[in-house]
């Protein structure tokens, strides 16, 4: 496995783990050591070892299509990412900085509106929002908390640059691969673990059982946990039951609960009805009560929003939290930050045209052919345009969009997102990759050692979803000192 015999391309992007210089950077340089001694019919006896772990632990994702819900082995990569702990320090410190922003933000917009009466944030963007819930005005969370778990993308420039690209703030997924992830490392390569110092993340069921815990309207040290799922056929279903079982707490869909007189919401057990204290909502707004939101919900608890109202259950993540989980939202995220927290952005945004206004939706026009096009409230790689890759054709469908609804796009330039080595067939090849660490916040703040990385195992693809072909690596936050 010698990364320089095998004709490896550096000019895609910068890349991870191999410097400009074509030797391993200093974080990974134990990692290539270790590959460079082993034989190839040895790798390839333990990458097959973990796919049938994968197959056997029944690691899985759903994706949906035409055809039916189909699913699939999670798609695993064997060569890590790897980041030195000193520069994962700033991007934790960015990470805490943006959502403890983001939370006062979400706060302000339920009760005074004061950022919209300084004029720092636009009242047409409130108004455009589709996630902003009437049904929360007046509403502060107990300590002031509305997005108690966050997954924040993450990507780096060629010039090495980390941006942040997007805010996940309703129901961010994820992280029980992220967790299976160094679960499949530590049997591949334990001997790496060893000579290495890799900062864990095995305690992040801990840590998101204890953050929600503090939501409980009782005191008590045993607070009644459940995690709220849409059910089998949901593409993060085996992620709901996992954090379940992880935590010790109780996997529910919306027809195993009840909302009594008193408020309070009650499981249904085969001993009678037990109350809950705080619900860990897997399920979109629109579908999380009938009686406030959609009153075709079959998913949902008549009655919830009462209760939570009323301070008789804990929600994570609030109601009405997806109000800042809108891309052009996100292009405010820096004068949000100065606004409320007087400081600086620790990581920047990507730069964005805002097609609302006349002068940027007039340069993304004349440029669609060199920008990146997002709907303001899709994910998974949905509804998106890559301008460079797209033809004539969809590229013309887009401006139509734009100029129909100008509000709900926005644009980004076509960043080379970084790679990293990726086993293809027998060999490393260079992979473009993302970041989604995972942010906790309620009573105090926890941010992942790393996250989930995911990767376009698609050569030259950008999309780095599974939904969409992407895969994973495990990532590893390397401590060179402890070393």
């Amino acid at each position: 496995m010698d990364i320089l015999s095998q004709n490896y391309r550096l000019d895609v992007a910068y890349d991870e783990l191999i410097g400009p210089d074509r030797q391993p950077r200093a974080a990974a340089k134990p990692l290539f050591d270790y590959l460079s001694g082993l034989d190839a019919s040895v790798l390839e006896a333990r990458r097959k070892a973990v796919e049938a772990a994968i197959m056997t632990m029944g690691i899985t994702f759903t994706v949906y299509s035409d055809a039916g819900n189909i699913d699939r082995a999670w798609p695993f990569d064997i060569v890590p990412r790897i980041i030195p702990r000193s520069e994962w320090q700033r991007i934790e410190a960015g990470l805490k900085q943006r959502l403890q922003a983001l939370n006062l933000f979400i706060t302000d917009l339920y009760n005074d509106q004061r950022i919209v009466k300084d004029g720092v944030f636009p009242i047409e963007v409130l108004e455009g929002s589709k996630n902003f819930r009437e049904q929360c005005r007046g509403i502060t969370p107990r300590f002031g908390v509305w997005a108690h778990i966050c997954g924040t993308d993450l990507v780096r420039d060629k010039d090495g640059t980390v941006y942040v690209l997007e805010d996940n703030l309703r129901v961010p997924s994820g992280v029980s691969y992220m967790l299976e992830n160094r679960q499949l490392m530590k049997r591949l390569f334990p001997e790496l673990f060893q000579s290495c110092t890799i900062l864990p993340v095995d305690n992040y069921p801990t840590q998101l059982h204890d953050t929600l815990a503090a939501l409980s309207p009782r005191s008590s040290d045993r607070p009644v946990i459940a995690v709220l799922t849409p059910g089998i056929y949901n593409s993060a279903y085996f992620e709901h039951s996992y954090l379940a079982q992880q935590m010790g707490a109780f996997l529910v869909e919306g027809s195993d609960l009840v909302v009594k007189s008193d408020d309070c919401v009650y499981m249904k057990t085969i001993s009678g009805l037990r109350r809950v204290d705080v619900i860990y909502r897997r399920i979109d707004d629109d579908f999380l009560d009938p009686e406030a939101f959609r009153p075709d919900s079959a998913l949902g608890v008549p009655g919830l929003m009462r209760a939570w109202r009323n301070g008789k259950v804990g929600i994570a993540n609030a109601p009405g939290a997806g109000v800042a989980d809108d891309k052009v939202v996100y292009a405010f995220v820096p004068k949000i930050i100065q606004y409320y927290l007087k400081e600086e952005p620790i990581i920047p945004n990507v730069p964005s045209y805002l097609c609302m206004y006349d002068d940027q939706r007039d340069y993304v026009l004349a440029n669609l052919d060199k920008l990146v096009v997002k709907p303001a409230n899709e994910s998974g790689g949905y509804g998106m345009l890559i301008g460079p890759r797209a033809t004539q054709a969809e590229r013309d469908t887009f401006a139509e969009l734009i100029r129909t609804n100008p509000r709900n796009y926005m644009a980004q330039p076509t960043l080379s997102i970084s790679t990293a080595p990726t086993l293809i067939d027998d060999k490393l090849a260079p992979r473009h990759l993302d970041l989604r660490p995972f942010v906790l916040q309620s009573n105090r703040m926890y941010v992942t050692t790393g996250g989930l990385t995911r990767v376009a195992m698609k050569e030259g693809s950008l999309v780095v979803n599974s939904s969409q072909g992407g895969g994973s690596k495990d990532t590893w936050i390397v401590d060179m000192e402890g070393a």
